[in-house]
């Protein structure tokens, strides 16, 4: 009767929660874009190779890996310029491909909202204009990286609100930018706002509705880079991210996951998420998902919170960071802790699960 009672003030707790009254943001039910990317009808049709080309939907990206590998340089350029929205989401597709055909698609679109992302220099990875847009971009070398980490961030991130004006390690791409900055030479690092997000905190933050989708697309984008040759990356995931990354992580090739400030991972603890990457969690003391119910109740809530010792993850420092957005904020520890692990710290660290920057960075070396 107890344990009865319990659940239902945890369920109230959090109906209260993500309806406003605790102080949260109703956020509208957005619909998340599933399937292959923008284009692919023709690019079904095209049979300007004397054959089938791989299926965006049903194909593996390493049987896109392959299909490319047999491809000539001219091949290449021909699909590039006959289908660079197919080509510049596809994972598998060489990442230079990649890179090109974003360049291309960026400059058919001419949209006010995704102008800056067509701006000379940038490496981006990944680009569907359709919905609120979805954006991928690489901060240092990616082919020649011995490390590589992917930020994968939380609600309210498209391709629109991607270069919004905010803190400079804020929005995505500058928390991969201070990540890399940070980790140093020999990595890279890929912002990634590659699904559809929730949209203020309200129900679709509070369920994981959005976040089973994004699952999937974050395991093929994870999939395409190691069938491209890269090494699995450290997955960094911030808020929401870490729902998306809680239930891709038993499909997900990384050797790290690393939460920070957030509302549980849908799992009641690192066992639970069936994956062989060491789990990393942090949580500043000033970060209001703090205030979150750690429930998961009739389909609302995320479950245990990952800093909770009982989870099992490791914990890393995050004492100075400022808020929930702090995290990536130079000169804290949560960024240094951060850095060593997208250096490779974890596979060299066996300390227990309470971790010091300290400790990890000299694993790290």
């Amino acid at each position: 009767m107890r344990r009865y009672a319990r659940t239902v003030v945890a369920f109230a707790l959090a109906t209260s929660v993500v309806t406003g009254t605790a102080g949260w943001v109703s956020g509208d039910a957005q619909q998340a874009l599933t399937g292959p990317p923008p284009g692919t009808t023709s690019w079904r049709a095209d049979r300007a190779l004397g054959g089938e080309l791989p299926d965006p939907e049903s194909s593996t990206p390493t049987e896109v890996a392959s299909f490319f590998a047999e491809l000539s340089e001219q091949e290449r350029q021909l699909l590039l310029v006959r289908h660079p929205a197919v080509v510049g989401n596809l994972d598998g597709v060489p990442l230079e491909l990649r890179y090109r055909a974003n360049s291309l698609a960026l400059a058919a679109a001419d949209a006010p909202r995704y102008r800056s992302l067509a701006a000379p220099g940038r490496q981006i990875l990944a680009f569907d204009p359709r919905g609120r847009g979805l954006v991928a971009e690489v901060f240092g070398d990616l082919r020649s990286a011995r490390r590589v980490s992917v930020v994968v961030p939380g609600s309210d991130n498209d391709a629109g609100t991607f270069d919004r004006k905010v803190a400079d390690h804020g929005a995505p791409p500058g928390m991969a930018r201070t990540l890399h900055k940070a980790a140093g030479p020999g990595t890279a690092v890929i912002a990634w706002a590659g699904y559809t997000t929730p949209v203020g905190v309200g129900i679709d933050a509070a369920t994981g509705r959005l976040a089973e989708a994004g699952a999937g697309r974050l395991e093929r984008f994870t999939q395409g880079l190691t069938a491209d040759g890269l090494p699995e990356p450290a997955v960094f995931c911030h808020s929401y991210g870490s729902v998306v990354c809680g239930l891709a992580a038993h499909r997900l090739p990384a050797t790290d996951l690393v939460v920070l400030g957030s509302p549980g991972m849908r799992a009641d603890d690192v066992d639970g998420l069936r994956t062989r990457a060491t789990v990393w969690a942090a949580k500043d003391p000033t970060d209001w998902i703090d205030d979150v119910p750690s429930v998961r109740f009739a389909g609302l809530g995320h479950g245990t919170d990952p800093t909770d010792p009982a989870f099992g993850a490791r914990r890393i420092p995050a004492g100075d960071a400022q808020g929930h957005a702090g995290y990536f904020a130079p000169g804290t520890e949560s960024l240094r802790a951060f850095a060593a692990i997208a250096r490779g710290a974890s596979a060299d660290t066996t300390a227990g699960s309470t971790v010091g920057s300290t400790a990890v960075e000299g694993a790290a070396r």
